[in-house]
């Protein structure tokens, strides 16, 4: 049965500025009896390695770990030297999640420039990622790519937003230390269809992010008619509580089964508090005694 963990996604900001301690995001989450806690590279206390052990041990005391680890490298750097500080973030981040507990640390394909063609950008974050591969294999972690949005601090969305972009990059790199990090919201973003993408990855998908989008505007048929690119998109969608927005949860959940999954899902949700969060915590419990019954 698939273990559920969370992602503080109301408070990624002020966990990130070091307003909040993630004592203080232990202690919220608690009540929500989750398997674990998805944590994020950018958190103002992981910044030095000598509290990785502690962080840790903070989650372990309240029954709960840390599963996954959630990384922006940004692998589309046009200039080679700065495309090398990313991989060397990369495998620092590898070495916090292996710190952390964590078997599973996120990977992104970077920021989708102007300048930057399909071709040339699917080579550099192919050599980007395989570079960084031989790291995760030592400290026993797996690269996840995520078909993702926008990192929060980034000007440009993914590079591999848009799904068959993001299939082929998948389908250019096979290591047992490397798989896909599932996200039907970001889907939509892209003017996709979540369960097309899901079609086409459910062999590759090892991660889950559960989430929802509302429509504020509009049908998805305008969202994927209107111009201007997936920064548009974002105006017309929000987050919200996991079980009343677009997905069909149904859907993806009994693909997901005959696929053979059987692993960490991570709420991303909460937006507007914890009382949604824990809304969606139960709505995905149900789903999960459904479809995979002990």
């Amino acid at each position: 049965m698939p273990k559920l963990a969370a992602f503080p996604k109301a408070y990624i900001r002020p966990l990130c500025a070091a307003t909040m301690t993630l004592r203080e995001w232990v202690e919220l989450a608690g009540p929500l009896k989750l398997d674990g806690l998805e944590y994020y590279s950018g958190f103002a206390e992981l910044a030095d390695p000598a509290k990785w052990a502690e962080a840790r041990r903070t989650v372990e005391r309240a029954g709960m770990v840390i599963p996954m680890l959630c990384c922006s490298p940004d692998f589309s750097q046009p200039d080679p030297a700065l495309r090398r500080q990313e991989i060397e973030k990369e495998k620092n981040w590898i070495r916090m999640a292996a710190e952390l507990g964590a078997g599973y640390c996120r990977v992104l394909s970077g920021q989708r420039r102007p300048e930057l063609t399909k071709e040339e950008g699917l080579k550099i974050v192919v050599e980007n990622i395989e570079a960084c591969l031989p790291e995760a294999e030592r400290c026993g972690v797996t690269l996840i790519i995520e078909n993702h949005y926008k990192d929060d601090f980034w000007s440009y969305p993914e590079f591999a937003q848009k799904m068959d972009v993001f299939c082929e990059l998948i389908g250019m790199i096979r290591h047992p230390r490397f798989g896909v990090n599932y996200d039907p919201s970001n889907a939509f973003l892209a003017g996709d269809d979540p369960l097309e993408l899901l079609a086409r990855v459910k062999d590759r998908v090892v991660t889950m992010h559960a989430s929802d989008r509302f429509l504020i505007e509009g049908t998805l048929e305008d969202l994927r008619r209107e111009e201007g690119g997936a920064e548009g998109y974002a105006k017309r969608l929000r987050h919200g509580e996991i079980g009343k927005g677009l997905n069909d949860y149904d859907a993806i959940f009994s693909t997901l089964k005959g696929a053979g999954f059987d692993n960490w899902i991570s709420i991303e949700d909460g937006v507007d508090g914890m009382k949604q969060l824990a809304a969606s915590a139960r709505f995905l419990r149900g789903k999960i005694s459904r479809y995979w019954p002990a």
